[in-house]
C-alpha cells in the first residue's frame, strides 16, 4: 500500500483515494458498482428520472435525487430544462471532469480550472423516421478540454490520456456497448 500523508489536492483527500485505489486492487470485487435510474413520463416531452441509490462492492449506497429533461420549444417541449442530448454531454464532460482532478491531485497537480466543452450534430430525419439511410444518433462528439494548473505541458499530457483510457462515460460513448432491453405492456 502507498504511505501518503493527508493531503488535499483540488478538493481531492489524495490518501483517501489511494487508499480506494490500493483496496480494489487488492480486492477487485469492492470494486463493482451498478448504476440505475428509473425514468417517467411526465407530460408531454417531460420526464423524470430517480436516483435511489447505487450499489458499490456490494453495498447499497442511498441516494434521493430527481432530474427533470425537457426539450426545446422547437422539438415540442417547454424548454424549462436540459434535454436528452445535453445530458448526455453534461454526463461525460462530468465523468471526464472527475477523471482530469482525480488524476491530477494523485500526481500532485494543482489546478486553477478545467473546462470541457462538447458538441455534435443530429441530423432530425434520422430521429423522425424520414430518411433510413440517416442515423438518428451523432457521427461524432467533439470535445475540447481547457485546463489550467501548476503541471507541466507534458504531466497535462498524461493526465488527458489518462482520462481518455479511463473516463467511463467517455468509454460508453466512444465504444459500442452491449444495450439490451424488455418490454412490458401493462
Amino acid at each position: 500500500m502507498t504511505t501518503l500523508t493527508s493531503t488535499t489536492i483540488n478538493g481531492i483527500d489524495v490518501q483517501q483515494l489511494q487508499q480506494s485505489i490500493d483496496a480494489v486492487a487488492a480486492d477487485p470485487p469492492a470494486g463493482l458498482t451498478r448504476w440505475t435510474v428509473n425514468t417517467r413520463w411526465a407530460g408531454g416531452t417531460l420526464s423524470r428520472t430517480h436516483v435511489k441509490g447505487f450499489e458499490i462492492g456490494g453495498r447499497h449506497v442511498p441516494q434521493d435525487f430527481t432530474l427533470t429533461v425537457d426539450e426545446p420549444h422547437e422539438l415540442c417541449g417547454t424548454a424549462a430544462h436540459p434535454n436528452p442530448q445535453q445530458y448526455l454531454m453534461a454526463a461525460m464532460n462530468a465523468c471526464m471532469m472527475v477523471g482530469y482532478v482525480a488524476v491530477a491531485s494523485l500526481m500532485g497537480v494543482e489546478l486553477e480550472s478545467v473546462e470541457i466543452e462538447s458538441d455534435g450534430e443530429i441530423d432530425l430525419r434520422g430521429f423522425f423516421g424520414l430518411d433510413p439511410t440517416v442515423k438518428p444518433g451523432y457521427d461524432a462528439i467533439h470535445y475540447t478540454v481547457r485546463i489550467k494548473g501548476n503541471g507541466t505541458p507534458q504531466q497535462f499530457r498524461t493526465i488527458h490520456e489518462t482520462v481518455m483510457a479511463t473516463s467511463p462515460n467517455r468509454y460508453n460513448i466512444a465504444n459500442p456497448i452491449r444495450l439490451t432491453a424488455d418490454l412490458i405492456v401493462q
